[in-house]
Parts: C-alpha cells; structure tokens; sequence
C-alpha cells in the first residue's frame, strides 16, 4: 500500500517548469512582475525579450485596470512541450479586456494591442468571481535538456495552420546621448 502511494507521488511530482508569484496590484507590482519573469526565464534558459514584454503588458493591465483596493494579482508562466503560457490573475473579474485601436495622440490603451502582436495565441477566462486570467502563450522549440539555451538543437518547428506569422515589435525611437560627466 505504502509503495502504491509512493509511486503515485512519484507521478505527480511534474517536471514541467512553472513559476507564481502574488504581486501587489501597483506599478510597483507591476514592474516587479516583468523584473522576477525575466530571472525565472532567463534559469529556465528561454527566450527573455519577447515573453518580457507580455509580462509587462499584461501585469501594468492587471494593476491599471484590474486593480481593486487591497487585493494582489497573480503572474504564473510556465512551460508545456514548446509553448510557453503566462498567465495573470486579477480580482476585477467584471473587466474584461478587449483590444482597442488606441487614438494616435493616447499615451495609453496599446498593451493588448502588443499583446496581441507578440504572442501566438492570447485569451480571457473568467473564473470564479471575481476574478479573471489572461493569458498569452508563446511557441518555442522543445528545450534541449543538455544546453543552456532554450531550443537550440531541434531546427524549425513546424507550424499550425491556424496559427499567426510572429510579428516584431517596432524599433524604438533613438535615446538621447548620455552625459560623459566631464
């Protein structure tokens, strides 16, 4: 009986990479959220840059919009096969997000529009009141358990036909020169 049980622990015991963390819903949450995704990223050895930019889009909505006063959001990623999913959590569940074409002067109301062009797939599932989970998944290769760096050995993968053409984000604009102090 004892070895049943054992074995069946065994089982559960998933070797599938995932990450949660509760985070106050604030800027500071916010900014904390994309900071511990590209730590936990960068030890799994997957793409950063990508993935950072949906943490932070996603975790800004969950503190802007999501936001109730005294309860934290939720950011969990983790990896199945070759798609990494990150997920937030917030408790404003009677919010749900829609992708909005921002006015051109706006300064805000453009992260799902990001979202939306960075990740493979994106969505909303509303839970149990109040809260609702958005997530993006992004398609990786297989990682290779003997390197490093996340996908290196298995070439291309093959596509989904349902599946849209990653798109990259637009260069940013020029930075003005730093001061030498001299």
């Amino acid at each position: 009986m004892n070895q049943e049980i054992a074995e069946a622990t065994a089982e559960l015991a998933c070797p599938l990479p995932h990450f949660t963390v509760l985070l106050s819903s604030t800027p500071r949450g916010a900014r904390l959220a994309r900071l511990l995704a590209d730590t936990q990223l960068r030890r799994w050895g997957m793409p950063v840059e990508t993935a950072s930019h949906i943490v932070a889009e996603l975790a800004a909505n969950a503190a802007t919009h999501g936001r109730v006063p005294g309860r934290d959001f939720r950011l969990t990623l983790y990896v199945v096969g070759g798609t990494l999913r990150i997920e937030v959590t917030d408790t404003r569940g009677d919010r749900l997000p829609e992708v909005q074409v921002p006015q051109e002067v706006a300064e805000s109301g453009r992260g799902l529009v990001i979202v939306d062009a960075l990740a493979d797939r994106w969505g909303v599932v509303e839970e149990r009141f109040p809260r609702k989970t958005v997530w993006a998944e992004l398609c990786c290769s297989e990682p290779d358990p003997a390197r490093t760096v996340f996908g290196t050995g298995d070439g291309p993968r093959s596509k989904d036909p349902g599946e849209k053409e990653p798109r990259q984000a637009p260069p940013l604009p020029p930075s003005a020169p730093a001061h030498s102090g001299e």
